[in-house]
């Protein structure tokens, strides 16, 4: 079956065409011994995993494991064993969307809900688990190497000369911003003698700021895989990223900043750390969701070249914001 999904549309099929209706529901007020009596009269024939728990409204409420269920006592609340916090699938998923759960969660069984949390059906892993190993294998290794400026698919069956000649444009990336780092560091060189201890944390301003960068990256191919490339999906998208960079910036800034201040005794060398490091983390983010926005927009595929691009842009940038903020305000 997975086979013809990646050949096809059934990636996009909705997840109702494949749902179990044979599943056990049990009520908020039963007790272990009212469940396992409702059970025993379902004349269930498939698998049993999970015990999912409505409420009158065939609402959703929780999930009982077998195992946790079997060993407690008859009179025991269902409410009381239950796990209320249930990983659900809308109504509205797609085939795509059940086997990311499935391979997030490693779940044995999904309930599938409609907008007002009524079950509708599960979904049982057993339609998947092959399949979906070998897709995840497959798909972890190709992003990943994508990411890094290579097509898993194209070096395999490609030559040496050309497996070399495919991977070095986005390697380039790399060298030159290294090289226009090491330019930029010439040009502040008085400013690092000076101050030699802010040298110590270049690498950690550069880390953070390609960690949210790398991450932004991700999640924005994600959201590329998916759907047509709408301009008001990246406005919104840009608003949210930024809010939460900014967010993870002052953090990360404020915690590293401060230990840098009381570690060398010096409250300005702590406080260029911390707004470098706030602005870097935000700039990066934004790099990581624009640079495939854009690769997009141009109808080129994002994902070799974005990820080389974008850290190469985040270190340039980082940089200058660390050494530039450096020199106007340690002099």
């Amino acid at each position: 079956m997975m086979a013809e999904l990646s050949q096809g549309d059934r990636f996009n099929e909705p997840v109702l065409n494949h749902l179990r209706s044979d599943f056990v529901r049990v009520a908020t007020m039963d007790s272990v011994g009212e469940a396992l009596a409702r059970v025993q009269g379902s004349q269930i024939e498939g698998r049993i995993v999970y015990f999912y728990v409505v409420d009158e409204d065939r609402r959703l409420r929780g999930v009982v494991p077998t195992r946790r269920l079997l060993l407690s006592t008859p009179e025991t609340a269902v409410a009381d064993i239950m796990e209320r916090k249930v990983v659900t699938l809308p109504e509205t998923a797609t085939l795509l969307d059940a086997c990311e759960f499935f391979i997030l969660h490693r779940l044995l069984a999904l309930p599938v809900v409609d907008e007002d949390h009524r079950i509708l059906g599960v979904i049982d892993v057993e339609l998947y688990t092959d399949e979906v190993s070998d897709l995840a294998d497959r798909r972890v290794s190709d992003d990943v190497f994508q990411l890094i400026g290579v097509r898993l698919a194209q070096v395999r069956q490609a030559s040496i000369p050309t497996a070399v000649r495919r991977r070095s444009p986005w390697l380039l990336c790399n060298v030159s911003g290294g090289l226009a780092c090491a330019f930029l560091a010439s040009l502040y060189e008085q400013v690092l003698a000076d101050v030699v201890v802010l040298a110590m944390f270049i690498p950690m301003v550069l880390a953070l700021a390609e960690s949210v960068s790398i991450q932004s990256l991700t999640l924005t191919l994600q959201v590329h895989e998916v759907g047509r490339f709408q301009w008001r999906r990246v406005l919104w998208a840009v608003r949210r990223e930024a809010l939460v960079s900014m967010l993870l910036g002052l953090g990360c800034g404020g915690l590293v900043g401060l230990v840098a201040g009381f570690w060398q005794g010096r409250s300005l060398v702590g406080l260029c750390i911390a707004v470098t490091i706030a602005l870097a983390v935000t700039t990066g983010a934004l790099f990581g969701l624009v640079v495939p926005t854009v690769l997009r927009a141009l109808q080129r595929d994002p994902k070799p070249a974005a990820g080389p691009i974008a850290l190469a842009m985040t270190d340039i940038t980082a940089l200058f914001y660390y050494l530039a903020l450096a020199a106007l305000v340690l002099g």
